[in-house]
């Protein structure tokens, strides 16, 4: 009594068909599936320049360190 059963949700499925036809319903499929790889190669690009950036950035320190001690020694 408290769970839906196949039957309900086949009548659910059939009143959204009616409502929004399929044309429609496959259009927002292809925006969502469009949206969520979207958002996972988003993902997967931050990752790469955040840890390129501070290799980088401590690179560059530790060379005008060196410089640095290059002059004063001189």
């Amino acid at each position: 009594m408290g769970g839906l059963s196949i039957w309900h949700w086949i009548i659910v499925l059939v009143v959204v068909l009616l409502v929004f036809g399929t044309k429609r319903l496959r259009n927002a499929g292809q925006d969502l599936g469009e949206a969520v790889k979207g958002f996972k190669k988003g993902m997967k690009d931050d990752d790469k320049p955040t840890g390129q950036i501070g290799d980088q950035s401590r690179s560059d320190e530790t060379s005008s360190e060196s410089k640095e001690r290059d002059r004063d020694a001189h």
